[in-house]
């Protein structure tokens, strides 16, 4: 059965980085289409990132220009460089993975259109 799995969550300061893995065995990953997503207590979860068609890369407004997603085929693996971290950062990081065919035609920050998610790494940043 395929699985994520999350790693590189941890506590910075405001103003750090860290860099998000996750590792996919199992899967068909060449032919996925994935994302990352975020849920701090009380919230809904949200899309955070994700790889659109024609590999346009897609992004929550507030992580614009902070946040960068990417993917490593060779490795099977899916990043999430976060700089300049702010507390609103704080939450519980997903990766998720759609394997339908034609995956790139829906909306990749939808949670709604995964099927397979990790169990989470936290993130915390401090003011």
């Amino acid at each position: 059965r395929g699985q994520l799995v999350e790693s590189g969550g941890g506590s910075v300061q405001a103003g750090g980085s860290l860099r998000l893995a996750c590792a996919a065995s199992g899967l068909s990953y060449r032919n996925m289409c994935m994302g990352w997503f975020r849920q701090a207590p009380g919230k809904e979860r949200e899309g955070v990132a994700a790889l659109g068609r024609d590999k346009s890369l897609l992004y929550l407004d507030s992580v614009k220009g902070r946040f960068t997603i990417s993917r490593d085929n060779a490795k099977g693996t899916l990043y999430l460089q976060m700089n300049s971290l702010k507390p609103e950062d704080t939450a519980m990081y997903y990766c998720a993975a759609d394997q339908r065919p034609l995956c790139w035609y829906f909306d990749r920050l939808s949670q709604h259109e995964y099927q397979t998610w990790g169990q989470g790494t936290q993130v915390t940043v401090s003011s």
